[in-house]
């Protein structure tokens, strides 16, 4: 097994906005959320009721299936609301924040005294146990389980991400804790871009260095396809950096610490850069990084994978990107027969912008385009470093075919993983829905 992943395929694409590399504000929340919806597999039931009180580190839901694993609450306060959808699903449990800080003492640990049983025991105390992600279908990780090996990626190439070494500069010692607790479950990978990275000091974990940094060479599914791929009855889990940052914290100060630099990213941000939050905070907070008179899309996470959440919405759990990006809902006049047009990026060429290689683009969410059928041709193969055949695999999600679907890697993939797919398709497809739903049905045939 090679230490380094040489990854030649993928597409940065050049939209504006940056995140500048300074703190712009810290955002100090009147509510926070906790959004059950971002943890897929959760079964949400409620352990509280509006009035209650709790602490940073109550319990407020708990899995159906398995009452072990919690969700806790990110400040203490006072449960306001239990939003509810269609069909009385449970969205969110919102609470007011009473500014105290108080927290639930968990007792500070030593990770390398600990055996695996303590570690997991720990973690799913504080509530932090949904942010293990297990693959295939990325689920919340089943603590009665042992992975092959657990995946970090250290980086991000999405489009606008999050500057990691930045983001977590002052977290490297809670993140070598939680790395030090995890691998007493099992190996852990680390993938950095740089061998001079802060996190290529790591210890306790076996550092890869990816030599390639076009997007989706910081996903960690293309990480995990090159350095051992999943086969069918295998599992693995993986962890982001803030949620090993939170696991960390968890043993170095006994306490829950979801704060977070989240990066305000976009064309649309009339200010880029870093501001201090927790997940669950509204996106409303972030007054005077967006013009109230341009009708913008609020996206928790990135253009590509991230979740539209509207200017009501939540910071998801997973995310520490906003983006700003204004709708566009105007029609273009014989916009295909316009090759002279240097405000528009095309990963084709199809427009005379490639004259251009750094021009930066205020990009929108027009399509330029409606859905049509399938273009047969190697578009997707050009920006996918993984050993799959991505057309076959989406045609089969599509006919619900799941012999097809193991056969052409639905073990290996997650929607984020085709998101550049999607970016690129002349067709105008919803890839990530659709490998979404051949998931789903995977779940619902195969448990």
């Amino acid at each position: 097994m090679s230490n380094n992943i040489v990854l030649k395929k993928g597409l940065d694409i050049p939209i504006e906005g940056v995140a500048a590399l300074e703190t712009i504000k810290t955002v100090t929340p009147d509510v926070v959320a906790v959004k059950p919806t971002d943890f897929k597999g959760f079964a949400p039931r409620l352990l509280v009721k509006e009035g209650d009180k709790v602490l940073a580190g109550s319990p407020v839901l708990a899995d159906k299936q398995n009452p072990d694993i919690l969700l806790t609450a990110p400040v203490s306060g006072t449960v306001q609301e239990i939003s509810r959808g269609d069909k009385r699903k449970l969205l969110a449990v919102v609470i007011k924040a009473d500014g105290s800080n108080g927290s639930v003492d968990f007792g500070k640990k030593d990770p390398k005294s600990l055996g695996a049983a303590e570690v997991k025991e720990t973690i799913l105390k504080s509530g932090l146990w949904p942010s293990i992600i297990q693959r295939p279908y990325g689920v919340i990780a089943d603590p009665a389980l042992t992975p092959k090996a657990i995946f970090v990626s250290a980086f991000s190439t999405a489009p606008l991400a999050a500057d990691a070494e930045f983001a977590f500069k002052d977290d490297v010692q809670a993140i070598q804790a939680a790395i030090t607790a995890v691998s007493k479950i099992a190996k852990v990978h680390v993938c950095v871009n740089s061998e001079s990275s802060v996190f290529a000091k790591l210890q306790d974990a076996t550092l890869h260095t990816v030599v390639g940094t076009k997007h989706p060479a910081g996903n960690v599914g293309v990480q995990i396809s090159h350095i051992s791929p999943i086969k069918k009855g295998e599992t693995v889990w993986t962890l982001n950096l803030a949620s090993l940052a939170a696991i960390g914290k968890i043993f170095t100060e006994g306490k829950l610490v979801l704060d977070r630099l989240v990066a305000v990213t976009g064309p649309a941000a009339l200010k880029t850069g870093y501001v201090c939050a927790l997940p669950g905070t509204p996106v409303c907070t972030l007054e005077g990084c967006f013009d109230k008179d341009v009708e913008t899309r609020f996206i928790s996470g990135d253009v590509l994978s991230g979740e539209n959440i509207g200017k009501d919405g939540y910071l998801g759990f997973f995310d520490n990107q906003v983006t700003l990006i204004r709708e566009g809902r105007e029609r273009e006049l014989f916009g295909w027969a316009k090759p002279f047009r240097f405000n528009q990026f095309s990963s084709s060429m199809a427009y005379f912008s490639w004259l251009l290689p750094k021009k930066k683009y205020k990009m929108d969410t027009n399509t330029h385009g409606g859905r049509r059928a399938f273009v047969c041709s190697d578009v997707y193969g050009k920006v996918l470093p993984m050993d799959i055949f991505p057309v076959y695999l989406i045609k089969a999600c599509l006919a619900g075919d799941i012999d097809k679907m193991e056969q052409f890697g639905i073990y290996e993939v997650l929607p984020e993983d085709l998101a550049l797919c999607e970016f690129v398709d002349p067709s105008k497809n919803d890839i990530q829905a659709m490998i979404s739903d051949g998931i789903d049905l995977m779940i619902k045939e195969m448990a």
